[in-house]
């Protein structure tokens, strides 16, 4: 099973009909004494951490995740997803032996087929390490929104190759559809990942950006927001050329000298988030700022996880002091909320089921969608600790060690086998497998 980290989607269900936010923000009842109690304590709780945290010196590694500490409020804010404590050691026991059955780990992200993988050992002047960061960022940067309203057969498709060593075709779909159409485009010899490239309109054109990712024969659709897509690689490839010297290892490299390599995956998330405006994942509900930061921080996961050392013991050739990444979160979008859900981890109200099922579009920021994602980070949050209970580790590079990183690569991937009939997972009690949230968002 291939790690597919990348971005999701695909086909969450019926055709979209505009439908109110059940709340529009309101948490839905005045609620208990204790309850308005407690999300007080919580208010107070994140605001301290998230006011600390914007005040921190940024060379010194953050007590916590402010993305925790979103979700940790707007859980209790919105107070609509619940997470369910016995889905989540039933999920937590089942995943935990699935990976450990499939050696799934890290490394994994090197066997998929279309990833454009760093030479071994590690060299920073070889040019495919330059190639493959900068590859990395792009499609880091055009990840989002690729679910259709369409049927397979009609939706937005990209032909070309079953893998780079692969002579046969196949049509690409959802997330897969971006990566088959950048690679197919470098091998048209169009430079593609080159910000200095695909910054300039006289370089390359809107119109040649709409060529590179020209749908297949079949498509009746083109690639959802592509407006958006070309304004956001002007802007990330302006910036990294005028800051950084035109490439994603330069940025890299600054960030390892800014921290004298001792600097973490977080703090590289945050300078990403500091760095690129379109990386910036936030919203405001009830007039507290949230932070989700799930391009960011699926950007510097792939980029650990494709730098990733053959021994686990060994020093990343990217974060030498240690990577951190226990730090990082899962990355909030609506395929693993729904495959969640489906294995019980999460708790769904009737009412949320009725507007899922009914394929309505939900608003930006909506009382819907900021429950979906932070009981989502929550629930990853907690079968992390399950699984380091079971395996008694839970050191950042230690043998036992499970990051939520590595279980939202694996949820993904398990949402797309069961979506696809490739595996079940009747071995544990599930629920019916609902329609995926709907909305178009530049976040995921």
């Amino acid at each position: 099973m291939a790690i597919d980290s990348s971005s999701r989607e695909d086909h969450p269900g019926p055709s979209i009909k505009r439908k109110p936010s059940l709340s529009k923000g309101t948490s839905g009842g005045t609620g208990t004494a204790k309850e308005v109690s407690d999300l007080k304590k919580a208010t107070f709780h994140q605001t301290r951490q998230i006011k600390d945290w914007e005040a921190d010196d940024r060379d010194v590694p953050p007590a916590q995740n402010p993305v925790v500490c979103s979700a940790d409020w707007a859980y209790q804010a919105t107070d609509l997803v619940k997470i369910d404590e016995e889905g989540v050691r039933a999920a937590a026991d089942y995943i935990n032996k699935s990976l450990e059955t499939n050696s799934y780990t890290p490394r994994t992200w090197r066997i998929h087929s279309l990833h454009i993988c760093p030479p071994e050992p590690y060299s920073p002047a070889e040019p495919q390490t330059k190639k493959c960061l900068d590859w990395i960022f792009l499609i880091a940067s055009l990840n989002f929104s690729f679910w259709s309203e369409k049927d397979d057969n009609d939706r937005y498709g990209v032909e070309w190759r079953e893998g780079w060593e692969s002579s046969k075709y196949r049509i690409w779909t959802g997330y897969w559809s971006l990566v088959a159409a950048i690679n197919r485009a470098l091998e048209e010899d169009i430079p593609i990942i080159d910000s200095a490239f695909y910054s300039s309109s006289e370089l390359c054109s809107d119109a040649l950006i709409e060529y590179v990712f020209r749908p297949c024969h079949r498509s009746k659709e083109d690639l959802p927001m592509l407006k958006d897509r070309i304004s956001i690689m002007r802007e990330n490839g302006n910036i990294l050329c005028e800051k950084f010297g035109g490439s994603f290892q330069n940025f890299i490299q600054e960030f390892q000298r800014k921290h004298q390599n001792r600097g973490t995956a977080l703090q590289l998330v945050q300078m990403a988030t500091e760095t690129f405006p379109t990386f910036r994942d936030e919203t405001h509900y009830k007039g507290h700022k949230l932070y989700f930061w799930k391009r960011a921080q699926i950007m510097i996961a792939e980029t650990w996880a494709a730098f990733y050392p053959p021994s686990p013991a060994g020093p990343h050739p990217l974060f030498p002091a240690g990577a951190a990444i226990h730090q990082l979160t899962m990355f909030a979008d609506y395929r693993v909320p729904q495959i969640m859900h489906h294995l019980r981890i999460l708790a769904y109200p009737p009412a949320l089921t009725a507007t899922l099922q009914a394929g309505a579009l939900l608003e930006t920021g909506c009382r819907e969608e900021v429950s979906i994602r932070a009981a989502s980070i929550l629930g990853v949050e907690r079968m992390r600790e399950e699984i380091a209970k079971m395996r008694r580790g839970d050191e950042e590079g230690g043998k036992d060690a499970v990051s939520s990183v590595v279980i939202d690569f694996y949820l993904w991937d398990l949402a797309k086998s069961v979506e696809g009939g490739g595996e079940s997972v009747g071995v544990i009690q599930t629920v019916e497998m609902v329609p995926a949230h709907r909305m178009r968002s530049i976040w995921y």
